[in-house]
C-alpha cells in the first residue's frame, strides 16, 4: 500500500457483536472490489470500531466450548459466537474496545506476524500515552499486549487472500469477572485486567478511541477517513 493511502473509520459505538462482525464484512467485501478494481482514488481499507453491548464469548480456530460449558456461560447470561480467527475463547463486552482493521497486506507488502506485531506495537503506543509505561508485547504465544502476567489487550486475525479481518480487544473499563469462567486465550495460570484497574480510575471506551486513533495513524503510517457505510 502507497505510503499515506487513506483507511476509513467507522464507528459503531455500542452495539451487538454480531453487528460489529457484520460491518467487518461489509468491509471486507469493499476491499475485495476495490483490489479487483486496481488502484483505485479513493481508500479501500477500514478499521472498524465498537463496544460489545450485551456479554458475548467468542471463540477461534482452535475450538468451541463443549456442550456442558456452553450451556452453563449461556445460564449466566452471555451469547456464545464462533468468530473465523485465530486463538481460543475469549470475553468480549461492555467496557471493552473492539477494533476490527481491514488491511490489504500484499499492497503494504506486510507479513501477517509483523501485522500482529503493529497490532500489538499500537496497544503498546496507546498505553504509554495514557501513562502505563509497563504495558508490553510478550514473545509467541503469548500474543497481546500484557502489565505483568495479565492481559491487557487481546488479539485474534484472520488473513484470507492478504486482506485482514478481526483484530483486538483493548479491556478500558471491562467487568472482568466474566473471566473467570473461562480459560482466556487458552492460556493458562495467567490473568486478565484492564486500564481502569491498572490506572485506579474509570477509563470509558470513548476515553480511549482519540488515543488509539493516534497511535494507528503512526504505526501504520497512515491518514484517517471517517466513514459511515463500509462501502462508501
Amino acid at each position: 500500500m502507497p505510503r499515506g493511502a487513506a483507511v476509513r473509520v467507522l464507528r459503531l459505538g455500542a452495539v451487538p457483536y454480531a453487528e460489529a462482525l457484520r460491518a467487518q464484512e461489509r468491509c471486507v467485501a469493499a476491499a475485495r472490489a476495490a483490489r479487483a478494481r486496481g488502484p483505485v482514488p479513493g481508500p479501500a481499507e477500514s478499521v472498524v470500531l465498537s463496544e460489545p453491548s450485551r456479554p458475548v464469548y467468542a471463540w477461534g480456530l482452535r475450538g468451541a466450548p463443549g456442550a456442558a460449558a456452553a450451556a452453563a456461560l449461556r445460564a449466566r447470561g452471555a451469547a456464545l459466537v464462533a468468530a473465523r480467527r485465530g486463538g481460543h475463547i475469549t470475553f468480549h463486552g461492555p467496557g471493552q474496545l473492539l477494533a476490527f482493521p481491514v488491511l490489504d497486506l500484499r499492497r503494504r507488502r506486510l507479513p501477517l506476524r509483523a501485522y500482529v506485531a503493529a497490532l500489538e506495537a499500537l496497544v503498546v503506543r496507546l498505553c504509554r500515552r495514557l501513562g502505563l509505561g509497563a504495558a508490553r508485547a510478550l514473545p509467541p504465544p503469548f500474543t497481546g499486549v500484557w502489565m505483568g502476567d495479565s492481559k491487557l489487550c487481546a488479539i485474534g486475525v484472520h488473513c484470507r487472500n492478504h486482506i485482514t479481518s478481526h483484530g483486538l480487544a483493548l479491556n478500558c473499563c471491562t467487568d472482568l469477572s466474566w473471566f473467570e469462567h473461562i480459560v482466556p486465550c487458552g492460556l493458562e495460570g495467567k490473568g486478565v485486567t484492564s486500564l481502569s484497574h491498572e490506572l485506579g480510575q474509570h477509563v470509558a471506551v470513548s476515553h480511549v478511541l482519540q488515543p488509539f486513533l493516534d497511535s494507528f495513524q503512526e504505526v501504520f503510517d497512515c491518514p484517517l477517513v471517517p466513514s459511515e457505510d463500509p462501502g462508501d
